[in-house]
């Protein structure tokens, strides 16, 4: 019996070694998501808009067959297959971590992809070869998530009064996206902002208008990188001349003057509520 056991062990021992062996090259994914990697794996990244564009992130780092680390192990990242329409650039050579960028085309159809991706010992300098991996990624334009607070506000002639633009994006990429208004005669300029992936932020837009009416206007949020991701808000704006809508929107807009004016802007708010709160 004692023999027996004795013969397990040593095999036991014997399979998880080579087992280590085999397994030893590895790959550290550290985005979009994070993953451990060894060679023919998956890895799934979340999910994409179509045309935007989106990097992976992998440490240099691995060890080789004989366990040891090399801090130094890969020295690029590249896409070997892609779908058709996409297009990718392979990481600088000796980047750590690497970083390579990846682009769906403009207009693929809604589904899961496949990519495989490569991760390179140029001249096998390393004795490690090469690791191939599939990175699987969705494609689907519900990858943000806009709103606009509020809708309908009063200001004064020629204050600028800011509007919240929240973004939650839910996708792989961070993309650039543009805010706008339309409709409205004042001269208003678009703001670009850069919404993180798989994350939520918000913005401040300031609109003002220079002649008293009731405004009817769109606020509108574009990728910059694909026609198809556009979200667009109808606000309406009551603008008036008047001592306590001035003080409304110095309150609530954007700080032109020095720093120390702060303390006044915000009495002009506090009296510009009160006010509303007692005679509305």
């Amino acid at each position: 019996m004692a023999n027996s056991f004795s013969k397990l062990l040593i095999f036991m021992t014997a399979f998880a070694i080579a087992t280590l062996s085999v397994n030893a090259m590895y790959l550290t994914v550290e985005g979009p998501v994070s993953g451990l990697l060894f060679n023919n794996g998956t890895i799934n990244l979340g999910r994409i808009g179509p045309g935007e564009s989106f990097y992976i992130l992998a440490s240099a780092a691995t060890s080789n067959q004989s366990g040891a680390t090399i801090n130094i192990g890969w020295d690029t990242l590249e896409a070997v297959r892609l779908p058709a329409g996409w297009s990718s650039e392979a990481s600088p050579l000796y980047q750590n971590p690497m970083k390579m960028k990846i682009t769906v085309a403009p207009y693929a159809a809604n589904g899961t992809y496949n990519l495989t991706l490569v991760a390179v010992n140029v001249g096998n300098y390393s004795k490690l070869g090469n690791l191939t991996f599939t990175a699987s990624i969705n494609v689907t334009p519900s990858v943000f998530a806009p709103s606009v607070t509020p809708t309908s506000l009063a200001t004064g002639v020629g204050q600028p009064t800011n509007i919240k633009v929240a973004i939650n994006n839910t996708g792989a990429s961070d993309d650039p996206f543009l805010i706008n208004v339309q409709g409205l005669p004042a001269w208003n300029v678009p703001t670009e902002v850069i919404s993180k992936h798989d994350s939520a932020n918000s913005y401040l837009y300031p609109v003002f208008i220079d002649e008293p009416g009731v405004y009817h206007f769109n606020l509108t949020i574009n990728s910059t990188t694909s026609p198809l991701l556009h979200e667009s808000f109808p606000i309406t704006m009551v603008a008036r001349s008047s001592l306590v809508n001035d003080f409304s929107a110095t309150g609530q807009g954007v700080v032109l003057s020095p720093i120390i004016y702060e303390p006044a802007y915000a009495v002009m708010l506090l009296l510009s509520d009160i006010y509303h709160l007692v005679f509305k």
